[in-house]
C-alpha cells in the first residue's frame, strides 16, 4: 500500500496545490512552446519542487506521468551524493547524445547547492552553451549557496510553504477520500506540526490514520498524544498564566507538561507558533527566550524562559502578594555595564559604610569596574544589592579601601551578598523544585543560566 504522500503526489500541473505562482507561468510556457534550457526551483523542503520538476520533465516531452515510470530521456541526479566535478563531466559527455524518445533530454538535479565549486564550474560551461536538446531542472532548499553565475542563466521559481487554510482544506479532502474520521481540531494539530510542508503533513496524517476506527473519530487529544504535542488549550493556558504573572500556575503547568513526556523543545515550538500567529505585547519577550530552548539542559532553559523573564511579576511571598520589578538603570561608565536581576533579595553579608553619601556620582577605577562586571546588580530605592559570582570578586569588593569608591559610584548604601545566595532566589528555587532539586554548577561555581 502506497504512503499517502506518494499516493497523492500530483501528476499534472493542474493537480499541484498552493503553488499558483509556479504552475501558471509554467503552463503558459508549455502552451506557447517557450521552453527554457535551465529552470531553478527553490524553496523549503516538502513544498513540491521535485514533484513539479518531474511533471515539467514529462510534459516538455509529452510523456504520460506515472509514479513508477522510467524514460531514458529523463535523468534524475541527487547532487548530495554526486557532488564532484567528475560526475558533472560525465553528465556533460552524455548530454551531447541526442534524446532517444522525446524532443528533449531533461536532467533533474536535486539539492544542487551540494555541488562543489569545481562541479559548479563544470556545470556552468554546459549552461553557457547548452545543446539545443537539453533542459536542466535544478532544485535546491538553499538558494544562497548556488553561485550567481548559475542562477543568472536559469529561470528561477520560488516555492512557498502552504498556508494553514490551504493545508487544512487539502487534508480534509484526502480524509474524505480515504474515509479517515478525524476532528477538525485534531487535523489542525497535524497542519501545525506539518509546518506548511505537504510531504510532512501527509506523512503525519498517514501515521494518525492507523488509529482510525469505524465507531469513533480521532480526537485532538489522541493526535496530540500520538505526535507528542501539547494540546492547544494547554498552551493557551500556559501563556495566559504567563501574562498574568502567576508563578504558581506557570510552575504547575510546566511540570504537568513535562511529566506527560513532552519534550521541552516541542513545548517551546508550540508556544512560539501561538505567539507568532496571535502576538500580544505581553508575550513578545518570550520570542527572544524560547528559541534558546535547545540541548543541553532544555528543561532548565524552558523553565527560565517563563519563570525568569522580566515581563512577569511573580508571587513569591507566603501571602502570594505580587512583587513588582524593581530593576533600574545604573547608567554606568563606559567600562562597566552590570547585569540586572528582577527582585531585591535578602542580604546575608552587609557592608554599612560610614562615609557620607556624595551628592554627585564618581567614577570607578578600571580594576574595580572589571570586578563589578562579574556581579549581578540590583538597584532599589534605598540600597544597591551586589551578588558576586566568585569569591575573589567578593573579597575585593569587601576591602575597606574600596568602600568610598563604591559609595561614590552608587551614591547610596550597598549590600554585598554571598556568592551562593542567588541560587536561593524564588525563581531559581521554583526551577529546582520542578526539576527534582537537581543542582548544576558551571566552571565558576555559579548557576548555569
Amino acid at each position: 500500500m502506497l504512503a499517502l504522500y506518494r499516493k497523492y503526489r500530483p501528476k499534472t500541473l493542474s493537480e499541484v496545490v498552493g503553488q499558483d505562482q509556479i504552475t501558471k507561468p509554467l503552463s503558459s510556457a508549455l502552451k506557447s512552446g517557450k521552453i527554457s534550457h535551465s529552470y531553478l526551483f527553490t524553496g523549503p523542503r516538502g513544498c513540491g519542487k521535485t514533484s513539479v520538476a518531474r511533471i515539467l520533465a514529462h510534459e516538455i516531452n509529452g510523456f504520460k506521468y506515472e509514479l513508477e515510470d522510467s524514460y531514458l530521456d529523463i535523468i534524475e541526479i541527487d547532487a548530495a551524493s554526486n557532488t564532484g566535478v567528475d560526475n558533472i563531466r560525465e553528465l556533460r559527455e552524455k548530454a551531447i547524445i541526442a534524446p532517444s524518445e522525446g524532443k528533449y533530454k531533461v536532467y533533474i538535479i536535486d539539492e544542487v547547492h551540494m555541488l562543489t565549486k569545481s562541479a559548479f564550474n563544470a556545470l556552468l560551461k554546459t549552461l553557457e552553451e547548452p545543446p539545443t536538446h537539453v533542459v536542466f531542472i535544478l532544485a535546491t532548499t538553499d538558494l544562497e549557496k548556488v553561485p550567481v553565475t548559475i542562477t543568472s542563466r536559469s529561470q528561477v521559481y520560488t516555492f512557498r510553504l502552504a498556508s494553514a487554510e490551504i493545508m487544512l482544506s487539502y487534508l480534509e479532502s484526502i480524509c474524505e477520500k480515504e474515509g479517515i474520521k478525524i476532528s477538525k481540531t485534531g487535523l489542525s494539530l497535524i497542519v501545525e506540526k506539518g509546518g506548511g510542508s505537504f510531504r510532512d503533513s501527509l506523512s503525519l496524517l498517514d501515521q494518525i490514520s492507523s488509529l482510525n476506527s469505524d465507531d469513533e473519530e480521532i480526537s485532538e487529544s489522541t493526535v496530540a498524544d500520538c505526535l507528542g504535542l501539547p494540546m492547544d488549550s494547554k498552551i493557551n493556558q500556559l501563556l495566559s498564566s504567563y501574562t498574568e504573572g502567576d508563578a504558581a500556575k506557570i510552575s504547575k503547568e510546566l511540570k504537568d507538561l513535562l511529566s506527560e513526556g513532552l519534550k521541552p523543545e516541542s513545548i517551546a515550538s508550540s508556544c512560539l507558533t501561538r505567539i507568532i500567529t496571535q502576538p500580544t505585547s505581553a508575550l513578545l519577550p518570550l520570542l527572544a527566550e524560547l528559541p534558546k530552548v535547545v540541548a543541553p539542559f532544555p528543561e532548565a532553559k524552558l523553565l527560565l524562559a517563563f519563570l525568569g523573564n522580566s515581563r512577569a511579576n511573580f508571587e513569591t511571598s507566603k501571602h502570594n502578594s505580587a512583587m513588582q520589578d524593581k530593576n533600574k538603570s545604573l547608567d554606568p561608565d563606559q567600562n562597566f555595564q552590570p547585569q540586572n536581576i528582577e527582585d531585591k533579595k535578602p542580604a546575608k553579608s552587609v557592608i554599612k559604610p560610614v562615609i557620607k553619601e556624595p551628592k554627585e556620582k564618581k567614577p570607578l577605577t578600571p580594576a574595580l569596574s572589571q570586578y563589578l562586571k562579574k556581579c549581578k546588580i540590583i538597584n532599589s530605592d534605598d540600597q544597591v544589592d551586589i551578588y558576586p559570582s566568585t569569591n575573589t570578586a567578593k573579597r575585593i569588593l569587601e576591602k575597606e579601601n574600596n568602600a568610598e569608591l563604591l559609595m561614590g559610584y552608587f551614591c547610596k548604601n550597598y549590600v554585598i551578598h554571598d556568592i551562593d545566595e542567588l541560587e536561593k532566589t524564588p525563581e531559581i528555587k521554583q526551577i529546582s523544585d520542578i526539576m527534582g532539586n537537581i543542582q548544576e554548577v558551571n566552571d565558576n561555581g555559579g548557576i548555569p543560566f
